[in-house]
């Protein structure tokens, strides 16, 4: 088998595999980069990581996730601040020891409103001086910041960033080295996608491209209504074009949340991803 070359089996569509688990299964399927995730990475170290991604031979296209950096000023916003620098940290060190054309992306979620917080507007200014906060640093070691807006479903318990016009202004605000994610599940139904994908790739900043469906009827957790491309709502071509016309020509993740893909065999959830992104994704790429 052999998967398209911007291809990245990103780590959370195989949820339950262990780091060399995944790299072993993305190696297997013919990919040649893999979307990594900072909880595997613990397991194993660090350390043991980074031999295991240098031995794969696989690109590493990004790291998920850091942010959730909304609570207010306190000890909870301090712990928050410095796990994110030891993820800044860990993305460095991993994009160092995957092949040439290994991205230093580290995506961002800003989280939700803290417990019995009602001021979205108040936790998304808060989010964008975290961000701010930490830029030095990243930039000290190579690494993009990448902003990722999440679907409002989830503005209440995860992120109060809703739209990448949003993400955009926060990025803009702080440095040019600040980035996006643009990911089909949570910006598809944007009105203002196209114009908003055009002005992130004028400035240079779509950092990551994620794909995954968006599937009807919503699971119970609503955080698990994704699917294999082809299987939903999202138009993948028309977006994948609106990507690729912005100039982005970087690895492009498939990151499925989905307890039945997550409960299937690993090998056969990398090969269907593999038919579903040559079937509706490929056809758009340059």
């Amino acid at each position: 088998m052999t998967a398209h070359p911007r291809l990245s089996l990103n780590q959370a569509t195989i949820k339950y595999a262990t780091l060399a688990e995944a790299l072993d299964v993305a190696v297997a399927a013919g990919y040649r980069s893999l979307g990594a995730w900072r909880e595997p990475v613990a397991e194993v170290g660090l350390e043991r990581a980074v031999e295991l991604v240098a031995a794969s031979g696989l690109r590493i296209s990004s790291l998920c996730r850091a942010g959730f950096f909304t609570a207010q000023p306190g000890a909870a916003r301090i712990a928050a601040l410095d796990d994110n620098r030891r993820a800044i940290d860990e993305t460095a060190a991993l994009a160092a020891a995957g092949a040439p054309g290994s991205a230093a992306v580290l995506v961002l979620v800003a989280g939700g409103l803290p417990a019995g917080d009602r001021d979205v507007v108040g936790a998304r200014g808060r989010a964008t001086d975290a961000i701010a906060e930490l830029a030095p640093h990243a930039k000290e070691q190579g690494v993009t910041l990448a902003i990722e807006p999440m679907h409002p479903i989830f503005a209440a318990d995860r992120g109060v960033v809703s739209t990448l016009g949003q993400a955009l202004d926060i990025a803009e605000d702080i440095a040019p080295e600040i980035g996006v994610v643009v990911d089909t599940y949570h910006v598809w139904w944007d009105p203002e996608l196209p114009a908003q994908i055009a002005r992130a790739g004028a400035s240079g900043r779509i950092a990551s491209y994620q794909v995954c469906d968006w599937m009807t009827p919503l699971s119970a957790d609503s955080l698990l209504s994704r699917g294999y491309m082809g299987d939903g709502h999202v138009d993948f071509g028309a977006v994948t074009r609106l990507v690729e016309d912005a100039g982005y020509t970087g690895d492009i993740e498939v990151e499925i949340f989905r307890q039945e893909i997550w409960d299937a065999p690993y090998a056969e959830v990398a090969a269907r991803v593999v038919s579903a992104f040559d079937a509706v994704v490929a056809p758009a790429l340059g």
